[in-house]
């Protein structure tokens, strides 16, 4: 994205406090922030512009943000960060299972929130390729010829062309969901721990939520296969080969 252009945000926050101030901390950041009060107004803009990210509060009249999530995934995999003013397990887990990428607490640092942002967008434009040699040729994962595309079953990955495809059929991925699954790619039959796929999926320089983890793992099941990724008890999950 060229610097003449500045990241469209669309938040959407029912507290005129919170959402004043919100805008105008992201927008000393450069980015420019369309607001809604509501979900419904935030359905209706959502719908009539461009935006390269999402900020939902759970907690909104009318349609809330777990119903605003869901309703944007029908037709969009840009990147959603939901805001939870309780941080609340229910909460969380019903906005991750939406479709949403990742959520804060309220009240939220602005450097955190702005650390947030930049770390979904950097999953949103730029999945990293699986590595050369990932997939040998005693694995059932092969890679055909001397393009980028990995064969797990039923699956097919093709990491330059970022597509995922299931019995012949596009799968339409998240960002983040595409990213977890590259990561899975790249080592495949290798056990990879929480904590590591925070770093290498979510950018995580901390320690973060796992539950985010485990969550988008449970979306990307329903997509590739229930049985494609293997939960390793006590340790992590693997790609089946």
């Amino acid at each position: 994205m060229s610097e003449a252009t500045p990241v469209m945000i669309l938040l959407v926050e029912d507290d005129e406090v919170i959402r004043r101030s919100v805008a105008i901390a992201l927008e000393r950041y450069g980015y420019a922030v369309t607001v809604a009060g509501d979900g419904l107004t935030g359905l209706e803009l959502f719908r009539e512009g461009r935006h390269d990210l999402l900020l939902l509060d759970v907690m909104l009249p009318g349609l809330d943000g777990i119903g605003l999530c869901r309703r944007i995934r029908e037709t969009s995999m840009d990147p959603i960060l939901m805001m939870s003013a309780r941080g609340d397990a229910l909460d969380v887990v019903s906005g991750l299972e939406a479709g949403a990428d990742d959520y804060v607490v309220k009240p939220v640092d602005t450097a955190v929130l702005v650390a947030r942002i930049r770390s979904l967008l950097r999953r949103a434009t730029f999945v990293s390729p699986v590595p050369a040699g990932a997939a040998g040729p005693e694995e059932t994962a092969e890679r055909e010829g001397e393009c980028d595309r990995l064969v797990f079953g039923d699956l097919t990955i093709d990491s330059a062309a970022l597509e995922v495809s299931r019995g012949g059929r596009r799968l339409s991925l998240t960002p983040t969901e595409l990213r977890l699954l590259l990561e899975f790619a790249a080592h495949p039959g290798i056990v990879l721990d929480r904590q590591t796929l925070l770093r290498n999926v979510w950018d995580y320089g901390w320690d973060g939520d796992t539950r985010v983890v485990d969550l988008c793992v449970q979306r990307l099941r329903k997509k590739i296969g229930a049985d494609r990724v293997e939960t390793v008890r006590g340790f992590g999950y693997k790609l089946r080969r």
